[in-house]
């Protein structure tokens, strides 16, 4: 993951403006604000987050709801510990690139170099947005140790539940590793700019709308790990039609690790909709009215105060992730968990119900207004200073 994104994953700006316009907003309780405040570039004035994030709800789970994360945890070590590789069987980022004790370490440094050159500036946009996203990874497991129920308590807990952090945390830390030093090795890139927008963004952390709940927190992260399958996906399908099968490689073997993530966590989800549907079909509706926001949402570089936005924009044009990928994504779990077969709702799980089975549709033909308009005006472009401010069409 990114717990991306990630998203990558990547919420196309022109389908988080037309979803404000056209009301699906979360209620007023939850409404999460977010705002660009000026660079600090003063040595002398402490860090503040580039962007900021308003009032969140906090610990909405109900005290009793804990028994029913404690009740499934054998069920846990059986059925989700099992996603997990074994590391000395596991692929290591070393595995794709050169190495450095050989005598030909720079000829494959060189050819590197050679099969990057066929690729696109736009493309590494993207690229970077995809390993800004993975290498923010204190975040996310940050973000899981705040959810009741299931978080480490000791910061080494055997609970299942903690087991399973530590260790997709462990996975994923492969991903960025793996992106950071191929792009060092490109010279495509401005690593300098990179690492300022990682420091930012890990420093700003990211807007998840958790509220503490699990049911929540799981929700999200099988939605995310979908999302950066797709996205580690397409841009392995681009690089090689542009001839680098080995940069193909690796973001197709990124991509099966999100997916078998993704497998995990929506597996914790049928689960709970197995036991407690009504709970669990309630936290789908709100964290979809209130929007799963990518986890790289709140990244800046020093400069642009609306770098996601131009990244998702290219993303979207690339078609590496793009509101369409949204509601296919929500259709393929709603699909997944039997959503539309639920019986024995309450009537605002059944209202709940109705919302997020017809959430796709309205998806789309919000993105095809949205497209339509985008499509009559002008062509813009702004400057990315991950490749040295190139002006990229947005």
């Amino acid at each position: 993951m990114a717990l991306t994104l990630h998203l990558t994953a990547f919420f196309p700006s022109s389908f988080k403006q037309l979803s404000l316009s056209q009301g699906l907003k979360c209620p007023k309780a939850s409404m999460v604000s977010t705002h660009c405040s000026p660079a600090v570039e003063s040595e002398n004035k402490p860090f503040r987050p580039a962007k900021e994030v308003g009032f969140q709800v906090t610990h909405s789970m109900p005290p009793d709801k804990i028994e029913v994360f404690k009740s499934i945890e054998n069920w846990a070590t059986d059925n989700i510990l099992v996603h997990l590789h074994n590391v000395e069987k596991s692929w290591q980022p070393q595995d794709f690139l050169p190495a450095p004790e050989s005598e030909g370490f720079y000829d494959q440094v060189k050819e590197l170099r050679e099969r990057s050159k066929e690729l696109p500036d736009e493309y590494f946009v993207v690229l970077v947005g995809n390993m800004i996203t993975e290498e923010a990874l204190p975040t996310y497991q940050t973000a899981l140790n705040t959810l009741d129920a299931v978080r480490d308590e000791t910061g080494a807990s055997l609970t299942p539940w903690a087991i399973w952090t530590r260790a997709w945390t462990a996975e994923e830390n492969k991903h960025g590793d793996l992106l950071n030093k191929y792009l060092y090795l490109s010279g495509r890139v401005d690593m300098r700019q990179i690492e300022k927008t990682i420091q930012y963004l890990i420093g700003s952390a990211m807007d998840t709308k958790f509220e503490n709940n699990p049911y929540n927190g799981f929700i999200y992260t099988s939605f995310q790990e979908r999302a950066t399958f797709i996205s580690h996906g397409n841009t392995a399908r681009l690089a090689k039609a542009h001839g680098d099968t080995k940069l193909a490689q690796i973001c197709g073997t990124i991509a099966a690790d999100e997916k078998r993530h993704e497998a995990a966590y929506s597996k914790i989800v049928e689960k709970l909709f197995q036991i407690d549907p009504d709970a669990t079909m309630l936290a789908l509706a709100d964290m979809m009215r209130k929007k799963i926001t990518m986890p790289a949402y709140l990244m800046y570089d020093g400069q642009d105060d609306i770098l996601f936005h131009h990244y998702s924009a290219v993303a979207q044009r690339l078609g590496v992730y793009t509101a369409k990928d949204y509601a296919d994504i929500l259709e393929f779990l709603v699909g997944r968990w039997k959503v539309e077969k639920l019986t024995g709702l309450s009537a605002e799980g059944y209202r709940a119900q109705h919302f997020v089975c017809g959430l796709p549709s309205k998806i789309r033909r919000m993105e095809e207004k949205a497209q339509t308009r985008a499509k009559a005006k002008q062509a813009s472009s702004a400057p990315f200073s991950w490749i040295f401010h190139k002006e990229i069409i947005v």
